[in-house]
């Protein structure tokens, strides 16, 4: 384990669950309903440092895990070991492991496709969802790595992370470089985009025609001189926490999560297309040109139980870019939702 993230994490704790080896962090065993925190990508567990805090603090269960793929979780070798199937099905025996009937469910960025997917998956698992910049979204008339391709071009980087090897290759050659891109704050991330658009897609489903951007995050990373410090979101310990532990894994895991966009579409037809019976908050972030509050439009059609709220001045880091009003918002949903 990387000693800066050792430093700033609960213990770090080990679940063997659905055929994997599953590292997880977890404050106030016991203490209400728990919330099971899920990263994107390029994250970690370690992303959701503040809110764990938070949680402690205010004596709310909560559990991070370093999902398949990353950080001191297993990282298996078959692609289709990264579909939908196996992410919601690690979460399902991270549950069994703890004796948890239901959680609440709080995902960012890819984790916030999961967990909107739990629901339609293990409804019977699921107490409630948090999606944070992540919409919940319609099921696409179409392959989704069709219609980006056909979109944005070759160079989109849901469609570049589809070559084998390329974008591994790439990210993993200057990890400090990499996390140093990502991780910046929202007017970098724009520049970066190439766009203050609408995002990748909407709630038909289909992708925008409208937009400018290609998303080509491989070129940009190329040409970004990393000695720009201008709009760096994280302070060097944070930095080391994640560089240290990506030096160690690579990107293939988190990559290979992409590589099934297509798998997931297919394996999804006939799944439900809303989700009813649980509470949901949507929590998104003003300045997202990845996931922007335009894609979260529509939600109330498909949901049932729905709040929506939106955290100002926040690009896509959102729980480490406006830690305290994450926390905050989270923990006011839960003591009304799930009061103790």
């Amino acid at each position: 384990m990387s000693d800066a993230l050792a430093r700033q994490m609960p213990p770090v704790q080990h679940a063997k669950v659905n055929g994997i080896d599953m590292a997880y962090y977890e404050v106030c065993k016991g203490q209400g309903t728990p919330i099971v925190f899920c990263h994107g990508f390029p994250e970690l567990a370690f992303s959701w440092r503040h809110q764990l805090k938070a949680c402690e603090a205010a004596g709310q269960w909560a559990i991070a895990p370093d999902q398949r793929g990353y950080g001191l979780t297993s990282r298996p070798e078959a692609v289709t070991d990264y579909d939908m199937e196996h992410l919601t099905g690690d979460l399902v025996g991270l549950l069994d492991h703890l004796g948890i009937e239901k959680a609440v469910f709080c995902g960012h960025d890819w984790g916030g496709l999961i967990v909107w997917q739990m629901p339609l998956m293990h409804l019977d698992r699921c107490a409630g969802i948090i999606g944070l910049n992540t919409p919940f979204l319609r099921r696409g008339p179409f392959d989704p790595i069709a219609g980006m391709r056909m979109a944005f071009g070759e160079d989109m980087y849901i469609v570049w992370f589809q070559k084998p090897g390329e974008a591994d290759a790439a990210l993993v050659a200057d990890v400090d470089k990499t996390m140093r891109f990502f991780m910046r704050r929202p007017a970098a991330m724009a520049a970066a985009a190439g766009s203050e658009g609408p995002g990748v897609f909407d709630q038909s489903g289909e992708p925008p025609t409208s937009t400018p951007s290609n998303f080509a995050f491989g070129d940009a990373l190329k040409a970004w001189d990393k000695s720009d410090t201008a709009h760096q979101l994280l302070n060097p310990e944070e930095l080391a926490a994640f560089v240290e532990t990506f030096q160690e894994t690579g990107f293939t895991g988190g990559i290979n999560w992409y590589r099934n966009f297509t798998r997931n579409w297919e394996r999804s037809a006939d799944f439900p297309t809303r989700v009813d019976g649980i509470p949901c908050l949507m929590i998104m972030a003003e300045n997202d040109v990845v996931l922007s509050p335009a894609m979260a439009d529509g939600m109330e059609e498909v949901i049932g139980d729905l709040e929506k709220v939106l955290v100002k001045e926040s690009g896509h880091w959102t729980q480490q870019e406006k830690p305290e009003e994450v926390s905050r918002l989270v923990l006011d949903w839960m003591g009304r939702r799930f009061p103790k």
